[in-house]
């Protein structure tokens, strides 16, 4: 139900946004959209960093599917994961998420696309757009933030989606095409964060990966970044 009822709200919210940019044109918008996309792309490499070494929630079993030895594919597993994906929130899903793409990193490229940014939207993106449509419409923020502010929705908003496009060999056309442009990063570019899972966090386009790597750093000789967050424990 939230499926039918909130993406289409969201695509609206966008839509409305992009035209709120094109009412009130300028040269601005153009650095603008720029900026929003470095801005969603710095977003990716924060929340993915997090997310990899944010510890999952004790007691509701996620360890029990990481560490799964069957087949994933089975009914049994199917129902195990239903049931302890009941258990915890949807941020506590994209946590594990996270975790369950490093060992298996073609799983990603087999989500759906409200399974990858559902949460997102949910928690985030649609709350953002519709604050953005009314700013926008009330004369709040001029154009150009508008349009700024469509690059970041964009790239904030389907930034799992980018990242499973490069766990999977046939990407539709406009991914392609932006990767061509380098709008988004190659999965060349992105096997260097699983080389390590210590450098290149961002899944967008990269360009903020130099930034996101010092933050790492930094965060990792202050304790921060405990390998024991990467998988899930009992």
């Amino acid at each position: 139900m939230a499926r039918q009822i909130l993406m289409p709200l969201f695509l609206a919210s966008l839509a409305a946004n992009l035209v709120a940019a094109l009412l009130d044109p300028s040269w601005w918008a153009i650095p603008a959209l720029l900026a929003g996309w470095y801005a969603a792309d710095l977003a990716s490499g924060l929340v993915h960093m997090y997310m990899d070494y944010r510890p999952t929630p004790a007691g509701k079993g996620l360890d029990a599917l990481y560490f799964y030895p069957g087949s994933r594919e089975s009914e049994h597993y199917k129902t195990l994961w239903r049931e302890r994906m009941a258990k915890v929130g949807p941020l506590d899903r994209l946590v594990y998420d996270f975790k369950n793409h490093h060992p298996r990193p073609d799983a990603l490229g087999r989500r759906d696309l409200w399974r990858l940014i559902g949460s997102t939207v949910i928690l985030a993106a649609l709350p953002l757009s519709v604050a953005l449509n009314v700013l926008a419409f009330t004369g709040l923020v001029p154009g150009w933030a508008a349009a700024g502010g469509v690059a970041l929705l964009v790239g904030g908003a389907f930034a799992q989606y980018f990242h499973g496009s490069l766990h999977r060999v046939h990407n539709p056309w406009i991914v392609v095409a932006m990767r061509r442009v380098g709008l988004l990063m190659t999965p060349a570019a992105h096997q260097l964060h699983h080389d390590t899972l210590q450098r290149d966090f961002a899944t967008n386009c990269g360009w903020s990966n130099p930034l996101v790597n010092r933050i790492f750093r930094v965060g990792r000789r202050r304790g921060w970044f405990d390998d024991a967050g990467l998988e899930p424990t009992a």
